[in-house]
């Protein structure tokens, strides 16, 4: 439904006006842990090559570090090969909405297949790898491979669900529904990356989480707090330990 150090805005300015290093190295398809999350299923042996010679690069991006910003051009969509990145949305008056957690082996980018655009910006939580895939080469991939073009849809809905599902979260219900909402989401994802569902360090700064879940920092703090009283986790700083799962899907 929901996902883990957030960057402050100001940390977001100075980071788009420091140039710096994006160490680029190839990136091999077949020997990356997150292919099964990535990958289409189905994929014939021969469109493998095919599958690593179009996603070519794999690019660093420092923690901070905007890997995109809103109205840069799209030329490319990228999959998080490790860390994180959050997704950020600015309103006219200048304040910021966090759209949207991504982990290894999540998409980027789809926002701007409509306007040949970016409309948010995308900022690493922590230092981490995006996978770049040139989007005029993964349109001709697609004519001639099916799966490709399937699994190109498949990524567009599972957004597109993902989107609807913000927005049930903020708009019916409560504040100690959201963030278990928020923890159990984070959870399942680490699990589905064959990571620990019970323990995770959450990458989101408390601000940040407000910000997704449409709360403030206060009642952030204030929810966790009341559920580590209640037994439901153990918060320590960044990491958290879920000790009551069905208590927490119950709350």
């Amino acid at each position: 439904m929901l996902t883990p150090t957030v960057v402050s805005n100001s940390s977001v300015r100075r980071a788009s006006r420091t140039p710096v290093a994006n160490p680029r190295s190839s990136a091999r398809c077949s020997s990356c842990a997150m292919r099964h999350l990535c990958m289409p299923q189905g994929l014939a042996v021969d469109d493998m090559p095919k599958l690593e010679a179009l996603i070519c690069t794999a690019r660093s991006v420092r923690r901070g570090e905007a890997l995109y910003r809103a109205g840069d051009p799209f030329d490319n969509l990228y999959a998080v090969r490790s860390g994180s990145l959050k997704t950020v949305m600015a309103h006219r008056d200048g304040r910021e909405q966090v759209t949207g957690l991504r982990l290894a082996g999540d998409p980027l980018g789809l926002d701007g297949i409509s306007t040949d655009s970016h409309t948010c910006t995308a900022v690493a939580l922590e230092d981490s790898s995006v996978c770049i895939v040139p989007y005029a080469a993964l349109k001709h991939m697609c004519r001639e491979t099916g799966t490709m073009q399937d699994r190109l849809h498949r990524l567009m809905s599972e957004q597109l669900i993902r989107e609807s599902s913000q927005m049930m979260v903020l708009g019916s219900l409560s504040a100690d529904e959201r963030v278990a909402a928020f923890l159990l989401d984070v959870s399942d994802r680490n699990g589905q990356r064959g990571y620990s569902h019970a323990e995770f360090n959450l990458r989101m700064t408390r601000e940040d989480m407000g910000s997704y879940l449409g709360m403030t920092l206060e009642t952030v703090s204030r929810t966790l707090s009341r559920f580590q009283k209640r037994g439901l986790i153990d918060a320590q700083g960044k990491l958290i330990r879920i000790i009551d799962l069905e208590g927490l899907r119950h709350v």
